[in-house]
């Protein structure tokens, strides 16, 4: 199951297989996981343990080019979600493509 685009339904489909819990079941848990690091997210920083953390980053505005047409345009201040990785997932992960 190693998919370039992995999609929420995959997360669904394969939770349910591997619990035997229902699609429903399993798409209403996957949902509720997702509502709670959001809730989470927006009052600050979120550090999952022996994952990884969220951090929410403030870009400034500033002046962006579209390159085909090479027209400029405002790209307005808006608040980014970055995820850094923890140790131990990062260890495991260059485990596997040594």
């Amino acid at each position: 199951m190693f998919k370039k685009n992995f999609k929420k339904i995959d997360i669904v489909n394969s939770l349910s297989k591997k619990t035997g819990f229902s699609v429903n079941l399993s798409k209403k848990i996957v949902d509720d996981f997702i509502s709670i690091l959001i809730f989470n997210i927006k009052t600050g920083n979120l550090n999952l343990k022996n994952l990884g953390s969220f951090k929410i980053i403030n870009k400034n505005k500033r002046m962006g080019r579209n390159p085909k047409t090479k027209k400029e345009f405002i790209i307005d201040s808006r608040k980014t979600i970055s995820f850094k990785l923890s140790k131990q997932i990062l260890e495991k992960v260059n485990k596997i493509y040594e």
